[in-house]
């Protein structure tokens, strides 16, 4: 299911949500992903100072994929970018 995200108030629904439907505890999930307890709560509860490396690392450990929808020009952008980087 695609859910839009356009706050850390709907990426603290998604992880707090994910975390409850595994049945997995806040301090648990925490360990099993390698960020303190602390970090998990800033997240659940939509704090706009989180370490994007960290915040990528909870997402990835309880199995959130993050994708940008961005418009068409864009993607020709950086598909042109990605080729000329693999050219010799």
């Amino acid at each position: 299911m695609k859910i839009p995200i356009a706050s850390a108030a709907h990426i603290r629904k998604v992880v707090r949500a994910s975390r409850k439907a595994q049945k997995i505890r806040q301090d648990d999930a925490a360990g099993s992903i390698g960020v303190s307890e602390n970090f998990l709560g800033k997240i659940e509860r939509g704090s706009h100072s989180v370490q994007w490396g960290k915040l990528f690392q909870v997402l990835e450990g309880l199995g959130i994929r993050v994708m940008v929808d961005v418009p068409d020009n864009v993607a020709a952008y950086l598909n042109a970018q990605s080729s000329d980087r693999d050219k010799p």
